[in-house]
């Protein structure tokens, strides 16, 4: 009888995973990740987020938020941090940084040999039980010396994974905070436009009264009816777009249920005394902008991608097979057994793919890649200049309905109020000059608004979160029916 080689051979594919480096720790360890995307989110606009993964964090987040939300009147920063405690989307792409991080852990681990035995034979009447045993170990040899470079792969996509996350939060941020600002306008844009109702009644009164006495023709009642019928459309208008607005301002904080049972002020802010420069936005945006740092590793990840392509270019699976096959014979009533050692290497022959179409693929990502980061930097520049300039554009028009078009027509209506209690005006010039005075507070308030709105893309435009558009249109939101709370 021979001496089994058997444990030479199972020992050698196992040799080649007990090669493989020990697993970073930063793939491992809970919520992978989301502590380096909290460090860059917290200094850049001052808010905490939070991963919850289990039923105990995700209610003790709960209580958070009702203490914060519940029949109060909230902020802009409030608003954004319960954003950020409670968007469920949010949550979702911190997950996705977990699955990142779970990718790089497992191609960071050797993979598994593939073990299969055979018994031949089965119930050989003159040898008992079988007549043959084969054992083979099968490894995967190119899965060993590649392994280094599908774990920077997969690390750099763990990074810009977390980049990913960042840039969601900040524009989650942005969004929540010119929702608020839109909420708040649409409420401000509601109480003028029932001021300027109740003026437009009062002369609509005026107009039929005159008309009973003849002392106003019919053209002239129809002109007061008509203007007061137009505001109510516009009022109602307003008030159905108040409800929009604060309707998406609920649903980019995660808000159902009895949470919805929340308000906001009735005015924005007034204007700051004054805005300063922002000196060298272009290099502040290039050196923060989280989503051209994710560009930045979209481009060393495809480097690193075509690297391994080049490596595996004619060979792309090689594999090494090792194993015995255990032989049995029965001469003179004796039964005999038969080792026999064997090694197999298994491989493609690149005979009709040479990787060449592979090489040729991984160069054009490679260069799309190069031009989606250069073309990247172009826009980022562009738009922290845009942003700049729309703020300080934004704050010069709105002091400029504060400062001059409202007081001029306050002056305007209260010399109409004189000239009228000295006989002087009628009561139509007077309510002319009380819905003109309306109209331009409301196109400061309007003003006002869009610069609110273009102090928020500055940061994004800085820092990241993606630049809206302009301001929100002509007019806009509060809740439908009424004079309900809001």
């Amino acid at each position: 009888m021979r001496v089994s080689k058997f444990p030479l051979i199972v020992g050698f594919p196992l040799f080649l995973g007990a090669c493989a480096t020990a697993v970073p720790g930063i793939y491992t360890e809970p919520k992978a990740g989301f502590a380096n995307i909290s460090n860059q989110v917290t200094p850049a606009i001052g808010k905490r987020t939070v991963f919850a993964e289990t039923q105990a964090e995700n209610e003790a987040l709960r209580k958070q938020v009702h203490a914060m939300v519940h029949r109060k009147t909230i902020s802009a920063d409030t608003a954004v941090q319960v954003a950020l405690l409670n968007n469920k989307g949010l949550q979702a792409s911190y997950a996705k940084v977990g699955l990142s991080a779970a990718e790089a852990w497992q191609q960071s681990t050797p993979e598994n040999p593939v073990v299969s035995i055979g018994i031949l034979g089965i119930g050989a009447p003159e040898l008992g039980a079988y007549r043959a045993i084969e054992g083979l170990i099968r490894a995967n040899i190119l899965d060993a010396t590649t392994r280094k470079q599908r774990r920077a792969i997969a690390d750099a996509n763990f990074r810009q994974a977390q980049l990913e996350a960042v840039n969601d939060t900040l524009a989650l941020a942005n969004q929540t905070r010119q929702a608020w600002v839109n909420a708040v306008s649409a409420f401000e844009t509601v109480s003028y436009l029932k001021r300027a109702k109740a003026t437009s009644d009062a002369g609509s009164e005026l107009a039929r009264r005159l008309g009973e006495t003849g002392a106003l023709n019919r053209a002239g009642q129809a002109r007061e009816h008509a203007f007061n019928a137009e505001l109510a459309g516009q009022l109602a208008s307003a008030r159905l777009d108040a409800t929009m607005a604060k309707e998406e301002l609920t649903r980019l904080m995660g808000l159902w249920g009895t949470e919805v049972n929340y308000f906001v002020p009735d005015a924005l802010p007034t204007l700051p005394r004054s805005v300063g420069r922002v000196t060298a936005v272009e290099a502040k945006a290039l050196r923060n902008r989280v989503d051209l740092r994710v560009a930045k590793l979209g481009l060393e990840a495809q480097a690193k991608a075509f690297g391994l392509t080049d490596q595996t270019r004619i060979v792309s699976d090689l594999e090494i097979v090792g194993g015995f096959e255990l032989e049995r014979e029965a001469e003179g009533g004796e039964t005999e057994s038969d080792t026999t050692p064997q090694v197999e290497i298994e491989f493609a022959i690149p005979i009709y793919d040479t990787g060449k179409a592979r090489m040729r693929k991984a160069e054009l990502m490679y260069l799309q890649s190069a031009n989606v980061l250069a073309e990247k930097a172009v826009d980022v520049r562009s738009e922290a200049r845009g942003a700049e300039t729309a703020y300080h554009a934004s704050y010069k028009i709105a002091r400029h309905y504060r400062d001059v078009l409202v007081p001029l027509r306050t002056t305007v209506e209260e010399e109409g109020l004189l000239s009228y209690n000295g006989m002087i005006t009628n009561t139509f010039e007077l309510l002319t000059d009380v819905r003109e005075k309306l109209a331009a507070s409301l196109e400061a308030a309007n003003a006002k608004r869009d610069f609110y709105i273009a102090q928020s893309n500055l940061t994004a435009a800085i820092y990241g979160g993606g630049v809206a558009g302009g301001g929100g249109g002509e007019g806009a939101a509060v809740a439908a029916g009424g004079d309900a709370p809001h």
